[in-house]
């Protein structure tokens, strides 16, 4: 099992907690969102921890 997977697991783990117990919607809702981006930064930001010596064309 590799690092991103493991880290999405607990996503959804922290997810299902905080539905499970956060009773007022609005707070519930803004951590799943917050754990939700949390989720979406890692697979994007996957290529760059994979191969950090490969330039952007910046320059």
């Amino acid at each position: 099992m590799n690092r991103l997977s493991i880290a999405l697991v607990c996503y959804v783990v922290l997810g299902a907690l905080a539905w499970t117990t956060l009773t007022d919607p609005k707070l519930r809702a803004g951590t799943l969102l917050v754990l939700g981006l949390f989720a979406l930064k890692s697979v994007l930001r996957r290529e760059d921890v994979l191969h950090p010596d490969k330039s952007r064309d910046a320059d």
